[in-house]
């Protein structure tokens, strides 16, 4: 049977927040494009999937905000009103309430989004649909297969966190930690690299937590590093709890393994570590790196900061801008606490004032890009393989990543996707340029 008139025949997906995401947003693409729609941009799409992130501060009002926006420009532009779906962890945390306080078509939580060609014919005959239904990773085994990709792609292999740290509410929009069986990841990254991909980096919220009977994430890591004409590997985010002797080792083991560890922190202070239900201390974090450093001494370290957790001292945000010290982190990233209703620590009446945090942030931001800044620098000499991903701003230039992650500037006679051993030649506090590094002649 063929659809109705009034089916869209455009989508336009646009994700927020963090790489996982991302990863849903391009299998949500994928799912619209399996049913014949064609991607456009946001003001001309009859369906427009807002794939939300509940992480940062405001973001319930920011979707509301966003599909104001949006009808207004699509008004303007064409006349018409399109279809929104509000999708992601926005929609698992708001449910109901989100079509008593906006006009929406569609709301699917991200363990239901394999439902959306579904809700969308149910909108098109004009029955607003919700779906936040948490299965047991279902949805996977009803995505389409892997299309086209870039050179690096991520791939989804755990979800969910059982960590419950009093800021956060992945859990709740989430659930509980599940991993995806081995067979199932190893297929996608086989897919993956059919479809173009010579990097790949799997993903979890706590994606060192993912097993398999008696395998870890690194036996994973060990059988993906077998996949012809896949030349590189990468993992985040991942938890100090679940990082294993096994893990460290890879990293020593496995050269396409890059030599790049996310691992957030969160707080340099033991009373806020534990008043955040962390589950590692200022010195077991540090003793965790001092052994990653031992088996892989060039390895660049990211992490993740909250500053003005609520009653953290001035003395306390000293303790974290000292292990920032400790450190020397090549990236991070650093957030000001934003309590998240129904999470414990929004219930704690000692908050830290707006001024206060915005002031700790700074100082915290201007030490982080000091470190970052320093360890490009220091990379400078240095030969490596970079993996092209894009076209840069000027003529012939291109851009693609490091092994550390870093962002190197290239002008060549290249195609993205190649991987080109350069010398890095200046370093910025962002990016780096990179020469092209000549071979002799046998």
């Amino acid at each position: 049977m063929s659809p109705p008139e009034t089916f869209p025949k455009t989508f336009h997906v646009k994700s927020f927040g963090c790489q996982m995401n991302v990863y849903d947003g391009e299998r949500m693409a994928e799912l619209m494009a399996a049913q014949g729609l064609t991607q456009a941009d946001a003001v001309d799409a009859d369906v427009v999937v807002l794939n939300t992130c509940h992480i940062r501060e405001r973001a319930t009002e920011k979707v509301y905000s966003d599909i104001g926006r949006l009808r207004k420009d699509q008004r303007r532009k064409s006349g018409k009103t399109p279809m929104i779906a509000v999708a992601g962890c926005v929609a698992q945390a708001e449910g109901e309430e989100i079509f008593t306080r906006a006009k929406v078509d569609i709301v699917v939580g991200p363990q239901a989004y394999h439902n959306l060609p579904d809700l969308v014919a149910k909108a098109a005959a004009g029955t607003p649909s919700l779906d936040t239904d948490m299965p047991l990773l279902s949805k996977f085994g009803a995505l389409p297969a892997r299309r086209k990709v870039a050179p690096s792609a991520f791939l989804t292999v755990q979800e969910g966190c059982d960590k419950f740290c009093t800021y956060c509410v992945v859990p709740y929009t989430r659930g509980a930690e599940i991993s995806r069986p081995f067979a199932a990841i190893v297929d996608e990254a086989k897919a993956l690299v059919d479809a173009g991909a010579r990097e790949i980096t799997l993903l979890g919220q706590n994606v060192n937590a993912w097993s398999e009977d008696e395998r870890g994430l690194h036996d994973l890591i060990r059988d993906l590093d077998r996949i012809p004409g896949l030349a590189r590997i990468r993992y985040t985010t991942s938890h100090p709890n679940d990082m294993t002797q096994g893990l460290i080792d890879a990293h020593r083991d496995i050269d396409s393994l890059m030599p790049f560890l996310h691992l957030p922190v969160q707080s340099g202070s033991d009373r806020v570590l534990k008043a955040m239900n962390r589950s590692h201390t200022r010195d077991s974090y540090l003793r965790l790196l001092d052994r990653v450093r031992a088996v892989r001494p060039d390895i660049a370290l990211s992490g993740d900061f909250i500053v003005g957790f609520p009653g953290e001292t001035d003395a306390e945000f000293e303790d974290t801008l000292s292990l920032v010290d400790a450190v020397g982190y090549a990236q991070a990233y650093s957030f000001k606490y934003s309590p998240r209703p129904g999470t414990p620590a929004a219930s704690i009446v000692e908050q830290v004032p707006e001024a206060v945090m915005d002031e700790r942030l700074q100082r915290l931001q201007a030490a982080l890009n000091r470190d970052q800044h320093a360890f490009n620098a220091a990379t400078v000499g240095r030969t490596c393989s970079v993996l092209l991903e894009r076209t840069g701003k000027l003529p012939g230039q291109l851009i693609g990543k490091s092994p550390w992650l870093q962002s190197v500037h290239l002008i060549g006679d290249h195609a993205i996707g190649d991987l080109v051993e350069v010398t890095l030649a200046a370093a910025g506090p962002n990016s780096l340029t990179g020469v092209e590094r000549v071979r002799e002649a046998a």
